[in-house]
């Protein structure tokens, strides 16, 4: 076989459904974002960023950068091992301290990253109950998927939110049989939110679990960012709690969240926590300081809401689709690969605004969209800047239908 050959096949195929991805370069400069550099073939160029996933912009926020530099200049660089050689440090203590306090829970576990706290844990908990069952909501993140795969457990799919799909799964299931309702609570891509409160009463009316992931939500909702299981009052009622540090946080890792025995079995038993090596701990700290100034200030989540208000009725008054959804995000649909991609380049080539395409397996086919995350960072100029610049492009692309 020619391997190579094979490879760059492939890649031309990604290229003609308009799926190939493309790195932007993007450097991010301390106490001027979202402003940052563009390097491209050798030249730098002035951008706002719009689509970044810190949405508090907490990755910049002084109390974070101090508490990183105090630990760096303690502690040195890395943790220096697994958690369970070496490589437990006090600030990884204190940080899942800090997290099952957010969340109301007995107790945390600290992963690398997210996607590592889904897989993991997914994994760990149904391949180690014998007969376990997992219901799975069919919009669930590729991490969530991979870990059920990994499992090897039975899995079964109900409609995304739908709690009556649901309970009719549920209720084909043996009543013996250990189950697991795994769901997120914000969903990254449309921005809609998971009824929380039924889909635990569909759980514990039938004797299952629930895993809910909060990434993208943690820190974001909530009287002290402990995200929509706060600000529903049913953390206490979830048997996982999963979030990011990444995101509203600012900074690397993943976690779960729960009762202590649950975490301790997480601990003992998921490969992915065993072998890898531990978070630095200057992440570690820095992410405390984050958790520690959200539980504390509204301000950010106030804005933030407000900036998303402000932007979807902008771009209602220019025409351009958008998906109503009661969160955050704000997904401005195109649905075609190659036009998402086109509009995506001019923007950032033209304009300075770097909003990135989402095409698939991101997203289903033809529902390709440009996923933006207006922030407090974001200003009114910021704005103005944003909805003038695509109404600009988008005229190109209306023409360019309408032909």
């Amino acid at each position: 076989m020619n391997y190579e050959s094979f490879f760059r096949s492939q890649l031309d195929g990604l290229r003609r459904e308009g799926r190939y991805r493309v790195f932007a370069e993007i450097e991010r400069r301390r106490g001027a974002y979202p402003r940052a550099t563009r390097h491209r073939d050798g030249t730098q160029g002035e951008v706002t960023v719009w689509c970044s996933n810190d949405y508090l912009g907490m990755g910049q926020h002084p109390k974070v950068l101090a508490a990183m530099h105090e630990a760096l200049d303690r502690h040195g660089a890395g943790a220096g091992g697994t958690r369970n050689i070496s490589g437990t440090n006090r600030e990884h203590v204190l940080l899942e301290e800090e997290l099952a306090d957010l969340h109301g829970t007995e107790a945390a576990l600290l992963f690398n990253s997210g996607y590592m706290s889904n897989w993991a844990t997914l994994s760990t908990l149904a391949s180690r109950m014998p007969g376990c069952v997992i219901v799975s909501d069919e919009m669930n993140h590729a991490s969530m998927i991979e870990g059920m795969r990994h499992s090897r457990a039975e899995r079964r799919v109900f409609r995304h939110n739908d709690v009556a799909d649901l309970r009719r799964v549920l209720a084909g299931l043996p009543a013996g049989a250990p189950k697991l309702v795994a769901f997120e609570s914000v969903y990254s891509m449309d921005g809609d939110i998971a009824p929380i409160a039924e889909i635990c009463d569909a759980a514990e009316e039938f004797g299952a679990m629930t895993y809910c992931d909060e990434v993208h939500a943690t820190g974001l909702y909530g009287p002290r960012g402990g995200g929509i299981t706060e600000r529903d009052g049913v953390a206490r009622r979830v048997t996982v709690i999963e979030g990011t540090l990444a995101k509203a946080f600012g900074v690397i890792g993943g976690y779960i969240a729960g009762s202590a025995a649950m975490c301790d079995f997480v601990r003992s038993h998921a490969s992915g926590f065993i072998f890898s090596t531990a978070l630095p701990p200057a992440v570690a700290a820095g992410a405390r300081a984050a958790i520690r100034h959200l539980k504390g200030s509204q301000a950010e989540r106030d804005t933030l809401q407000e900036r998303a208000r402000t932007l979807r009725r902008r771009l209602d008054a220019i025409n351009v689709p958008h998906l109503d959804n009661p969160s955050h995000i704000v997904p401005v649909m195109v649905c075609d690969p190659v036009l998402c991609k086109t509009i995506s380049d001019l923007l950032l080539d033209r304009h300075g605004i770097y909003v990135q395409p989402i095409n698939y397996p991101t997203v289903p086919r033809g529902t390709e969209r440009l996923r933006i995350t207006p922030g407090p960072v974001h200003t009114d100029a910021d704005m103005d800047h944003l909805v003038e610049s695509l109404e600009a492009v988008w005229s190109q692309f209306r023409l360019r239908r309408a032909a």
